[in-house]
């Protein structure tokens, strides 16, 4: 009885024991502790999700999409689970390899990633729609894809300098994706949810949310019909040249918008690692050289300001040749005596000397100054060159003979693209810009200050006129519209000095001379055997800004020359000389005027041939059916008829003999 009692004594003892002990827990879970285990029970059950915004998206000046972020699909792995099934590393990334197109060196690499113990590894990252699908079908078991944003650029290498390109972060690094990505990138949002045991989620009111921004957008002054018919210019006068490669702006000279800008060779930033990291880099802004002939503009400028010649007063040009401290300066042919607009127009390095040592350093730098020379022309892109300049307290005996035909100093294709549209604009100075406005509010963009006087504007877009009907420049000439440019043939420097084979070739000027819409330079690098401004940018020039003004729709205000269009005088050798030069097609005689239309209507083209007719309708935005070869004879819808939509067709007829007498060969 008593050991009974015993057992029961203790059994009480350890049941009460054992509710105190659980008493004691419970209270401890649920009352010391509560607050911890709250905490964790709500971090298993919450999730917190990330909710992605597009990046802006990048427009022309006619709205028309140059850069766009789409939505694709990312490839990941679970290495973990790929061992658990079994699955060798090495088998999964060769399969995985062969569905996403990838070398062999990527699929080591992907191979070691997926050998790894982690629980997450990327396969590929934004890879080509087609190729994501196609893994997606293979169903590879532990092989899955997410959702993330890619920038897409529809016209491909179209203005890609200019837009630049984004990372695989969606991180701008070049052009304007890098100046402007604080504005175009996207803020991503935040929504809390709650999950359960089987991967569920479920939304409440109560959790935290924060909504996406999606990044501004942008809107530029490119025009991407300007663009477009820029590059196949520059690229058709770099190939016919034998060039390394060019540069090429158009600036409206009253604003300083750009009109369109590009370089080649160029790179597409929809795979721009495929390409040399050299060609990422904008040309026109970056690439610092000696500009030549075209310089002497600015020298020009300094002495009609100074009021220390009129285009009237006469220089000796020493028949070519002039010894400034000790070196013999030449020209590219002996000239005599020549009047200031003739020393323009023939481009005389002899003349350009005398008239800068009559102006003195001082006045000539400060004039170089009030161009812009020497320092950045503040453009809103990366990576803007300053060229370079000496201070005038540093020049030697000889910097301003040689600085005033563009020699010892280094200048952009921008910069010397805003010095002539200084003139252009009647004598202030210009900022060139390509953002025109961001998510729709419009960009305010300042000009510079005036830097010459009605008067010198005046005699400079004379004496540039002079040059292409008469001068150096006559290859520049624009059928219907006065043009004033200038030509530059500068040697390259090399360790030895200058290279006597390697030219940098260059023509820059405004069109219409006395009301001008469009600065256009145009500069190629190294063309040969044919390296004279003259040749090698010259044609490239009248060949842009025929379309560019047809599609303005500026109105004709001259008689268009009686020469054939591509029947231009030929152009002059080191020697003198003139190269032979044959008509492409043979024309005829007398013009005809084609009949004159209206913006927004349907060009003209009866009476050109099949290449112009091409160059002509694309400038206005129109696609082309054509019938036969040779010369347009009927067109439709007719010329002067409504163009009803940007991209409308337009139908001609050819025949392969020559335009009938009287009518015009081309534009």
């Amino acid at each position: 009885m008593n050991r009974r009692r015993a057992r029961l004594t203790i059994a009480c003892t350890l049941a009460v024991a054992w509710l105190l002990a659980l008493g004691v827990r419970l209270y401890w879970l649920q009352v010391r502790e509560y607050q911890d285990y709250a905490a964790r029970a709500m971090r298993q059950q919450q999730a917190m999700v990330e909710l992605s915004a597009p990046r802006g998206t990048i427009r022309d000046a006619r709205g028309r999409t140059l850069a766009v972020s789409l939505e694709v699909e990312s490839i990941f792995a679970d290495p973990r689970s790929l061992r658990e099934q079994g699955r060798e590393p090495e088998a999964t990334a060769a399969r995985l390899a062969g569905l996403l197109g990838l070398g062999s060196d990527r699929q080591r690499a992907l191979a070691q990633r997926l050998a790894s113990d982690r629980a997450f590894v990327w396969v590929a990252r934004k890879p080509d729609p087609a190729r994501a699908a196609a893994v997606e079908a293979a169903h590879i078991p532990g092989v899955g894809q997410v959702a993330e944003s890619r920038r897409y650029y529809p016209l491909e290498s179209l203005a890609a300098h200019v837009l630049g390109f984004v990372g695989l972060d969606d991180t701008g690094l070049a052009g304007l994706e890098a100046k402007y990505d604080d504005v175009i990138r996207s803020q991503p949002g935040r929504r809390e949810v709650l999950s359960d045991g089987l991967s569920g989620q479920a939304l409440h009111p109560r959790l935290g949310f924060t909504a996406p921004r999606p990044g501004a957008d942008l809107s530029l002054t490119l025009d991407a019909t300007f663009q477009f018919a820029l590059e196949h210019e520059l690229a058709s006068a770099v190939a016919s040249s034998n060039a390394r490669g060019g540069t090429a702006v158009v600036l409206n000279p009253h604003t300083g918008a750009v009109l369109a800008m590009a370089g080649v060779p160029s790179f597409d930033p929809n795979r721009y690692r495929d390409f040399a990291p050299k060609r990422w880099h904008n040309p026109v802004i970056e690439n610092a050289f000696e500009p030549g002939s075209t310089f002497k503009l600015i020298t020009l400028a300094a002495a009609l300001e100074r009021g220390v010649a009129n285009l009237d007063s006469v220089l000796d040009c020493e028949m070519g040749a002039l010894m400034v401290r000790g070196v013999s300066i030449r020209d590219h042919q002996p000239f005599g005596r020549l009047s200031v607009r003739q020393v323009l127009a023939k481009s005389s390095n002899v003349g350009a000397m005398k008239l800068a040592l009559k102006v003195g350093a001082e006045p000539l730098f400060g004039t170089m100054r009030a161009f812009g020379i020497g320092r950045r022309t503040g453009i809103d892109l990366p990576g803007e060159n300053a060229g370079m300049l000496k201070p005038v307290q540093e020049w030697g005996p000889r910097a301003a003979a040689y600085n005033s035909f563009g020699q010892g100093l280094t200048t952009t294709t921008l910069q010397m693209a805003a010095a002539f549209a200084t003139v252009a604009n009647g004598g202030r100075q210009v900022r060139p810009y390509v953002v025109a406005a961001i998510g729709g509010k419009p960009v305010e963009h300042t000009r510079g200050p005036h830097v010459l006087s009605a008067e010198t504007v005046a005699r400079l877009r004379s004496a540039l006129e002079t040059v292409v009907e008469e001068g150096t420049a006559t290859s520049a000439q624009v059928a219907g519209y006065s043009v004033a440019g200038k030509t530059g043939t500068a040697q390259v420097p090399d360790d030895h000095g200058y290279a006597k084979d390697r030219y940098i070739a260059s023509f820059i000027g405004f069109v219409p001379a006395n009301d001008p819409a469009l600065v256009i330079a145009i500069v190629i690098d190294e063309p040969w055997p044919h390296y004279h401004g003259s040749q090698a940018a010259a044609p490239a020039f009248a060949a842009f800004a025929q379309r560019a003004l047809l599609a303005l729709g500026v109105p004709s205000h001259r008689q268009p020359p009686t020469l054939w269009p591509h029947q231009v005088p030929p152009p002059k050798t080191a020697s003198g000389t003139r190269f032979a030069t044959i008509p492409a097609e043979p024309g005829p005689a007398v013009p005809r005027r084609r009949m004159a239309t209206a913006p927004g209507t349907v060009p003209d083209l009866i009476g050109l041939d099949k290449r112009q007719a091409v160059r002509a309708a694309s400038g206005h935005g129109l696609a082309l059916r054509l019938r036969g070869g040779g010369y347009v004879v009927r067109q439709a819808p007719p010329p002067g008829a409504p163009l009803e939509f940007a991209g409308a067709t337009l139908k001609l007829w050819l025949t392969p003999s020559t335009p009938p007498a009287g009518e015009e060969g081309g534009p």
